[in-house]
């Protein structure tokens, strides 16, 4: 599993920016659905990824429970701790970090320089010994991976001999007892690579941010530690050896072990500096014997991903020679332990395509001609074919081209443009127009587009020039709300406006639609119906009044008839009504 190799992916919190690609010196990146994750098999563990994550979610391997594991089932562990804590812990004297260090349940702290000086005496004793035109150093477990897996040509020069870290675990076992446990904590990753691949050495490897922690989840500040007479690095304190974190430091301590006049000894810091340095060498053309010291992080171990890097590491470099024990003019040691027995790692095999491979890898991001390969490092691959190569092997995956993704997003966007029936415009704070589309353009006539003095397709033209409600833009700048008007009527004019944000406070669009004509169509229909409900309402008040007027007429007349016969009619028409009711 991934989560199991000492650099890994948090999937969850990957954000596809692709920085790891970037920056990874051998692009040891799988991309799958926009994230990335770490090819093991390419991987050489320098952390490099981990260092330049934005939302960490490349991580060094957690092995904190391990180490507390394994105090709880040894009785006797003791620490290996890098020279570079020199730099780490800058205000700690040793006897207060020991101390801290030994409250965490070890039995003692030695320095992992003490292996680096048994590298160093080995190695003056193979320069002496051989007249090889290369040497390449073994200290760097991540840097001899690369050279192994990417360079193997230049595999054979590489020392075979131990890490000063293993080493240094060899010597413990010797003094102390294979029954030991060790566990290293400095600034490296690759560190836990070699305890995963040499159990019988090393037990644990942490990290000085893994150190940090453990020291606050047990309320410890080192700073404030009572230390007591036994508080010393055991079996004894490092000299020369402490130089190793700094660049060249392992180059100055090789010096005092000899006249070395015929070596030329340089010093070859980062991935990319050994990659270019090393790369095409063919040995026969060197004039001189060489000893190159490798190690695969710029500013070397004192600088390491793992660190905390609080301040700039050249004060950190400056602590580590303050605190060296260095002995003065030409010393003689002897090779305690057999330290011979560099791990050998296994070439990566060289995969080849053809060209009409790469040519068809390259249509899929867009890259028809030659003169499509911009080579800009955005997908962060060194040109497109490298990227081409990566695509064919599962590697990488198109929308990784950023070039490719920015055209289809434009043509997208422009036909989207061509085909809405309506004037569409965006604009920027300076009012300056970004976009449009011709049915914006044909809105004007070419008097006021020669008037205004606008480019072809009024790119930077002034909007405020061009539009009489500019204002409406600039509201939509300053508020970052949108503005809809069904209806504006501007210079006997109707337009259907829609202003939006698309970028708050910077970049507006403008969706325009002129409904002059369908408007007055409109108005002249809404006139119209007015009209002929103002006439049946004139109507109907007609027939009102007409009918007003006969009940009138008709309540006078019957009054009338009720009212004009006389008394004695009336009499006489009851009486002729009672007659006529006798049987």
């Amino acid at each position: 599993m991934e989560t199991r190799k000492p650099v890994y992916t948090e999937k969850t919190e990957c954000q596809d920016c692709f920085k790891c690609v970037r920056k990874c010196p051998v692009k040891a990146i799988e991309i799958e659905e926009g994230r990335a994750s770490i090819a093991s098999d390419l991987c050489i563990f320098c952390g490099h990824c981990v260092d330049v994550c934005s939302t960490k979610a490349k991580k060094v391997r957690d092995d904190l429970y391990r180490a507390k594991e394994l105090l709880r089932q040894k009785r006797r562990v003791l620490v290996s701790i890098s020279p570079s804590y020199a730099g780490e812990f800058a205000n700690v004297e040793p006897p207060y970090l020991i101390a801290a260090l030994k409250k965490l349940g070890f039995e003692a702290v030695s320095e992992t320089a003490l292996g680096a000086q048994q590298v160093s005496a080995r190695v003056a004793e193979q320069l002496q010994q051989s007249d090889a035109k290369l040497t390449i150093s073994s200290a760097c477990p991540a840097a001899v991976d690369f050279v192994q897996k990417y360079l193997p040509e230049q595999a054979d020069s590489i020392t075979p001999i131990l890490s000063p870290l293993l080493s240094h675990c060899r010597l413990l076992r010797k003094i102390y007892g294979n029954d030991i446990g060790i566990v290293f904590i400095g600034p490296c990753a690759a560190k836990k690579r070699e305890a995963d691949r040499h159990p019988d050495l090393l037990d644990v490897s942490l990290t000085f941010q893994d150190l940090h922690r453990w020291f606050q989840e047990k309320g410890i500040d080192p700073i404030n530690m009572l230390p007591g007479g036994d508080d010393r690095f055991v079996p004894e304190a490092a000299n020369e050896g402490a130089l190793y974190p700094v660049e060249g430091g392992m180059n100055e301590t090789i010096r005092l072990f000899g006249d070395f006049k015929d070596v030329r000894f340089m010093t070859l810091a980062g991935v990319y500096c050994i990659n270019r340095a090393l790369t095409g060498l063919k040995i026969d053309e060197l004039n001189n014997r060489v000893f190159v010291e490798i190690l695969a992080c710029q500013g070397s171990c004192v600088h390491g991903p793992c660190t905390s890097k609080q301040r700039p590491y050249l004060l950190d470099e400056l602590e580590v020679y303050n605190r060296a024990n260095l002995p003065t003019g030409r010393i003689e040691r002897n090779v305690l332990v057999e330290i011979d027995g560099l791990h050998r790692e296994a070439p990566l095999p060289v995969q080849h395509h053809t060209d009409e491979q790469i040519r068809k890898a390259l249509h899929q991001v867009g890259a028809l001609k030659e003169e499509d390969e911009l080579n800009c490092g955005g997908c962060g691959y060194d040109t497109c074919r490298t990227l081409a190569s990566a695509l064919l092997t599962g590697r990488a995956e198109p929308t990784m081209c950023l070039s490719h993704l920015r055209k289809l997003a434009q043509k997208k966007a422009n036909a989207l443009l061509r085909c809405i029936p309506m004037s569409v415009v965006i604009v920027g704070t300076d009012m300056k127009v970004i976009e449009c589309n011709e049915n914006f353009i044909q809105m004007f006539d070419e008097e006021s587009l020669y008037t205004n003095q606008v480019h072809p397709g009024l790119e930077g033209a002034n909007l405020e020039k061009l539009v009489p409600f500019s204002d409406l833009f600039h509201a939509v700048l300053l508020t970052g709300n949108d503005i809809h008007r069904d209806a504006l009527h501007i210079n006997n004019k109707i337009y259907n406006v829609t202003i939006f944000t698309i970028e708050t406070n910077q970049v507006v669009g403008g969706v325009i639609l002129d409904v002059t004509g369908t408007e007055m169509h409109r108005e002249q229909i809404a006139q119209r119906a007015k009209q002929v409900i103002r006439k049946n309402l004139e109507t109907v008040q007609e027939i009102a009044f007409r009918l007003g007027e006969n009940m009138a007429d008709t309540e006078i007349l019957l009054r009338s008839l009720a009212y004009g016969f006389s008394t004695k009619d009336i009499s006489l028409l009851e009486e002729t009504e009672t007659d006529s009711n006798v049987p």
